[in-house]
């Protein structure tokens, strides 16, 4: 029996998304979780599998097509069922996805209609009247950016002559004014971040917890173990070790492990514990998920961030792995600082900010030493998380970063 799937809610407030590639064509066979097509939106590329083991019977979006969130993309049936007729579709040619460019040359100039180019881009291409067919891309794949629509804009060839002069045109990206100034439209993912970040702002009562950890030990286990993990072709950091911290402190205060229904009114306790990952991508911050955290040791934390952040670097990312984080932790590796007010990824009730590691002299035993010093700082909604527990949260973190051995026993 026929069944159409319709392009999903991607999240992060994106409700379009442009057709990349598709890795099936009409008429092939197809098993469940198999991939059927790659969508790039503002925010991430992603790929997204099939639901079903049958046939595909329909494509109903072309590459380099955009498409509406909740708008059918693919017809899937049973072997021997014929396609479906599609009335908005009637009288075109069968959608036959075009042969993907061999490896081992770049990509040719795009034609006009087949530019690669997020919604965002064409849509300040639009604004500026740039031919997106006369660019040729500089981001992977040959797609165009934002800073190549904005470079096609200041040159006179790729820019249309306006009909009449009298009339200026109705936005430019970076445009000069008197004193010095420019005005940089907010858009795309810019966008995106925009909204999301003031609807935290808005929606939580932030307060923020900071507190100071001797690293000491653990900068001492880590360079102990980043050895093995080298012959292991893994690259060991700290977000492992701070994972694994949160994780034990998420089941000692289960309030922190959880999001806000503000329409329900309701505290959704999550008994699941998908850690998300704040990472800066070329076009903006990027909250990739390690999903079930708790089932995983150290060496599989490791690999499974590697893996995510490749992705996200590679703009290949799937749906899976940007969706349904439980807890989130924002950190700048060597550029963290000394410490921050990280706002909280809404709907989520708190955030770990993570800063820089380096070496201070502080008191031990009434003499100063030199030890490896970093600070945290935690956000909390007030709405959902008392002073007392984000405080008491944030000390269990302390006391496992501290005193590392306590990260591989006793918190099963």
């Amino acid at each position: 029996m026929a069944r159409e799937f319709k392009l999903p809610d991607i999240g992060e407030g994106v409700h379009e998304g442009e057709v990349v590639k598709w890795f099936v064509k009409e008429g092939d066979p197809i098993r469940e979780n198999d991939p059927v097509v790659e969508v790039m939106t503002d925010k991430v590329t992603v790929q997204i599998p099939s639901p079903v083991t049958g046939k595909v019977l329909q494509l109903r979006a072309k590459e380099g097509e955009v498409v509406k969130v909740g708008a059918t993309l693919v017809v899937f049936g049973e072997a021997g069922e014929a396609a479906p007729t599609n009335p908005a579709t009637a009288g075109r040619p069968t959608i036959v996805p075009s042969a993907p460019p061999k490896a081992s040359a770049p990509p040719p100039p795009p034609s006009s209609g087949e530019a690669l180019a997020a919604p965002a881009v064409r849509r300040l291409a639009k604004e500026l009247s740039v031919n997106l067919g006369a660019l040729r891309g500089t981001g992977p794949q040959g797609r165009i950016t934002e800073d190549d629509v904005r470079k096609g804009a200041q040159t006179p060839a790729m820019t249309p002559k306006p009909a009449t002069s009298l009339a200026p045109p109705a936005a430019v990206s970076v445009r000069p004014v008197q004193g010095g100034e420019e005005r940089i439209p907010i858009h795309g993912l810019r966008k995106r971040i925009f909204e999301k970040m003031a609807k935290s702002n808005v929606t939580a009562a932030h307060f923020t917890y900071v507190e100071e950890v001797d690293m000491s030990q653990l900068v001492h286990l880590r360079d102990h173990l980043k050895e093995a993990a080298e012959r292991k072709g893994l690259k060991l950091t700290f977000l492992p070790f701070f994972i694994k911290s949160i994780l034990g402190a998420l089941k000692e205060f289960p309030t922190l492990n959880a999001s806000v229904d503000d329409e329900r009114g309701e505290i959704v306790l999550k008994k699941y514990f998908h850690i998300g990952i704040a990472t800066a991508t070329d076009e903006g911050l990027t909250v990739t998920v390690v999903h079930d955290a708790d089932k995983k040791d150290l060496w599989g934390l490791a690999k499974e961030l590697e893996r995510l952040s490749n992705a996200a670097r590679e703009k290949r990312l799937a749906l899976e792995d940007v969706l349904g984080s439980t807890f989130t932790i924002t950190s700048l590796g060597k550029e963290g600082g000394i410490l921050a007010t990280p706002i909280i990824n809404w709907p989520e009730v708190a955030i770990l900010g993570v800063h820089k590691i380096e070496k201070r002299p502080v008191v031990r035993n009434d003499q100063v030493v030199i030890r490896d010093m970093m600070y945290l700082s935690c956000s909390f909604d007030h709405r959902v998380i008392d002073g007392h527990v984000g405080a008491a949260f944030v000390q269990n973190v302390r006391n496992s970063l501290e005193h590392p051995a306590l990260l591989f026993v006793g918190l099963e």
